[in-house]
């Protein structure tokens, strides 16, 4: 048997909803038409703005529990187990859908075979024998335990629920309670309340809708206050509801329908929240905050549409004439609006604070932020939470609207409002709420940046980089600094004029914690503008004040407050806080509290922790310098220990190694601490074995070792003397130093003497190695070792760094190996240019004779 196709229907016009973590998510809008593609039913939703775009492609299936609720909605569940839901926006196009849906289930019923349909008949067999007794006060406990026979299964559920919609069993059940309370039959009470609960709890959409309707719920709710929990007690549920003041209509809204659902969505979210708070399982409270979810969301999408609603409603604050608590009322009813707008998708929301912020949003919120009464400015600071927290550049715009036309911003009023608040609530949302506007567009800068990074200026360059880039904003926050910071900080700096702080004022101390938490975040965030705002006005000053309070909480946010610009490494903050001594009342507190490691102890210790970890030497050796007796009694950690062991090596002192330098054990190699960064001090290099024997032996000594007998000659090498073929001309670091500062000084002096040695006794000191040089040349010679000597002087401090080793042999010996060295040169150099055949002229310099006085060693 082929399916039939239904008459084909107009297209619907149809919101598309998708159940994600028990929130209805807004698939769109389009309209809606039935479809049967290949043999198949299905329910098609193109999109309004794009139509070849399919919002919902779904099949019609006989076992997919679709469900009208109300007249305008329809919900079931897919095979992959979503909830969906269309809500139509008229009831006729929900009626034809859903005749539509009906039509085909049963044609899918008809064609499924014999076993179903042998299923579904045993279903209706089932449920003819167990139909319900008509409900008796006499009957109440048999028709009580039939009930909880039946919901024992789903199909007995699902059989009791047709019953009881058939039937309107629940609307004979309701006489019954007036009965039983007039008998005072309090047996038959509880029984009518164990009866309702199961009826409540069955799930299903249209007994919920029915048991809230204005005939039938104050029956429904009386019969709930005599719980068999508690039969001693009896609830109040009726008389709460019954209770008209509760139900304000500020400006009458003539859509009867609208105004029925606003009764029906209280009363909804009265059952759920008071009467069967304890009872309710998880279906049913999920299929409770859908009902609600899609009556909110028909009621604001009708408000917001209504001009001539929302102007009567936003002029009853600007009127004069309009009595004090109708303006109340109206502040009340946009508090509401607003609540329920939390729960509304992003566009929906977003159309709601539209409309209401060109009807005057802002000025009903600086209205109700400066009303006397408490309730009004509670309600206010609420809308403006909210408002905030959906989209804070509207406010402030707004705000910066009110500075270019020279009026009085939003943020005196909330400055005004934290500062003279009696309600802890109110002063913390207003505190959130200065934050919020104040904060600029980028994030701040992370606070674990390297110690390296702060050093070299890295650090510095990112925060520059996260200034505000809208020059709106950049404007605002400096408008904030000039005219509204000293009104909001007034509180701190008064401290100054106070000798105790041991009387301070519940609300004094919760004012003095929200403005210490704005100040941390106005570092954070601002770091330049508060750096100037905080240290010219004095304020760090002020808050080291409160750390003498007998508040343990105030005395935490006041620590936090210097741990946060201790954290910033910012040299500024440090200098300001060491030139005031601030670290002094934090050293009290650890001085007090130690060794008992409770919080405030342990804060302090975290802190000083810090700067011993960062090593950051402004801190150390201030404190150390101011405090170090104070310091040297703390010994139960070694934190303080080790900051005056750091400002001792700062100072360059170190203990270990003055023991290494004098101590007597030759073996010992204490270890060396870092001083002065991380370059190790070696201090003084040990003496290997031929070092200290010739700082062992004199000077005599070492004359007599190399003095020769009378008359005693070198033998000659090839016509050479030893001597003077021991001084080769090896390439010397020490002579390029010397050849720059005295070169041409010492070439022309050294020419001279070989000019007048080669005059006077050429062939004696080439060929006759015995005989003598003669006494005018040893004098000439010694006078030009002492001029070399002064121009060595001189020319000492050019030396190079890699000479030291051949420079302090060359002081254990002498001056006069390098002098040779520089006058062997000097003679090879003069006799090749000298000579005009290119022979080498060779000169030995022999011992004089005894009797010339004491050998010389050349």
């Amino acid at each position: 048997m082929a399916l039939v196709v239904p008459q084909p229907i107009d297209k619907k016009r149809v919101k598309v909803y998708e159940l994600r973590n028990n929130d209805w998510y807004d698939r769109g809008t389009g309209f809606c038409t039935g479809r049967v593609v290949g043999g198949e039913s299905r329910i098609h939703v193109e999109s309004e703005d794009q139509p070849e775009r399919m919002l919902l492609e779904s099949r019609v299936s006989k076992d997919d529990g679709y469900q009208k609720q109300q007249d305008t909605l329809i919900v079931w569940t897919e095979s992959s187990g979503t909830d969906m839901a269309l809500s139509f926006q008229e009831a006729e196009g929900c009626a034809a859908i859903w005749e539509l849906i009906s039509q085909v289930q049963q044609q899918l019923t008809a064609l499924a075979g014999p076993d179903d349909a042998l299923s579904d008949d045993a279903m209706e067999n089932y449920t003819n024998p167990l139909a319900l007794p008509r409900p008796e006060l006499s009957n109440l406990d048999e028709i009580a335990a039939l009930m909880r026979t039946v919901i024992a299964t789903p199909q007995g559920r699902d059989a009791l629920s047709k019953l009881v919609i058939t039937e309107d069993y629940i609307r004979k059940l309701v006489p019954l309670v007036s009965m039983a309370e007039d008998l005072e039959s309090l047996d038959d009470l509880h029984h009518l309340c164990n009866i309702m609960k199961m009826l409540v709890l069955l799930n299903d959409t249209q007994i919920i809708e029915h048991v809230v309707s204005d005939d039938v719920v104050m029956g429904v709710v009386g019969a709930l206050e005599y719980d068999p929990d508690f039969p001693t007690h009896k609830a109040n549920h009726r008389r709460y509801l019954k209770d008209r003041s509760k139900y304000k209509e500020v400006v009458p809204i003539q859509d009867l329908a609208i105004k029925k659902k606003i009764h029906s969505t209280w009363r909804l979210l009265y059952l759920k929240d008071v009467v069967l708070a304890r009872i309710l399982d998880d279906p049913t409270f999920s299929v409770l905050n859908s009902l609600i979810f899609f009556n909110q969301v028909d009621i604001v999408s009708h408000l917001q549409g209504n001009t001539v609603f929302l102007e009567e409603l936003f002029s009853i604050i600007d009127n004069p004439n309009a009595p004090h608590s109708r303006k109340k009322d109206a502040v009340a009813f946009i508090q509401t609006c607003c609540a329920i707008a939390k729960n509304l998708q992003g566009p929906a929301r977003q159309t709601l604070y539209t409309n209401f912020i060109q009807n005057g949003l802002l000025r009903i919120i600086n209205f109700a932020l400066l009303n006397p009464d408490s309730s009004v400015r509670v309600a206010g600071t609420d809308i403006l939470v909210a408002m905030i927290d959906h989209d804070a550049s509207l406010v402030r715009a707004y705000i910066f609207r009110s500075i270019s036309d020279s009026k009085r911003p939003l943020t005196d009023t909330l400055i005004e409002l934290l500062l003279i608040e009696n309600d802890l609530g109110v002063k913390a949302q207003a505190a959130d709420a200065i934050k919020v506007l104040l904060e600029p567009q980028q994030p701040p800068p992370p606070s674990t940046e390297p110690t390296a990074a702060r050093n070299n200026g890295e650090f510095l360059t990112k925060l520059r980089g996260t200034a505000p880039a809208n020059p709106q904003i950049d404007s605002f926050i400096q408008n904030f600094y000039d005219h509204s910071a000293n009104k909001l900080f007034k509180p701190l700096k008064d401290l100054e004029k106070r000798k105790s702080l041991t009387d301070l004022s519940f609300q004094e101390v919760s004012l003095f914690h929200h403005l210490i938490e704005i100040l941390m975040f106005l570092i954070r965030y601002h770091l330049f503008r508060s750096k100037i705002f905080i240290f010219s006005e004095g304020l760090p000053a002020r808050i080291a004040q409160l750390l003498a309070c007998p508040q343990k909480h105030l005395k935490l946010t006041a620590l936090k407050f210097f741990r946060t610009c201790i954290g910033l490494q910012d040299e500024y903050y440090i200098q300001q806080m060491t030139r005031d001594f601030l670290f002094e009342p934090i050293l009290h507190i650890v001085y007090d509290t130690m060794p008992r490691d409770n919080l405030l102890n342990s804060v302090c210790l975290e802190l000083f922790e810090y700067v011993k970890r960062e090593n950051i030497k402004a801190i150390i050796l201030h404190i150390v310098e101011n405090y170090r007796e104070k310091l040297q009694e703390i010994r139960y950690v070694d934190t303080f220990q080790t900051l005056i062991l750091r400002y001792d090596q700062f100072q360059g002192y170190n203990p270990e190694g003055d023991a290494t330098l004098f101590g007597q054990d030759p073996d010992e190699t204490a270890s060396r601490s870092n001083v002065n960064g991380n370059h190790r001090w070696q201090g003084v290099k040990e003496m290997d074995a031929a070092e200290e024997a010739y700082f062992n032996t004199s000077d005599d000594e070492d004359e007599l070792a190399h003095k020769k007998p009378h008359g005693q000659r070198h033998p000659l090498v090839d016509g050479v003397s030893p001597l003077a073929r021991s001084l080769v001309d090896y390439p010397d670091d020490e002579e390029e130093p010397m050849k720059a500062n005295a070169g041409l000084a010492e070439r022309k002096s050294v020419e001279k003497m070989n000019a007048q040695a080669v005059d006077e006794n050429a062939t004696s000191a080439v060929s006759v190695p015995g005989k003598p040089p003669p006494e005018r040349l040893s004098e000439k010679r010694r006078r030009e070792e002492d001029e070399e000597d002064e121009l060595g002087k001189l020319s000492t401090s050019k030396r190079r760094s890699s000479s030291v080793s051949s420079t302090s042999s060359g002081l254990s010996v002498g001056s006069s190996s390098s002098n040779m060295l520089r006058r062997k040169k000097a003679f090879v150099s003069t006799g090749k240019d000298s000579t005009a055949s290119g022979d080498k002229i060779k000169i030995s310099l022999a011992n004089k004779a005894s009797g010339d006085g004491d050998s010389r060693r050349d």
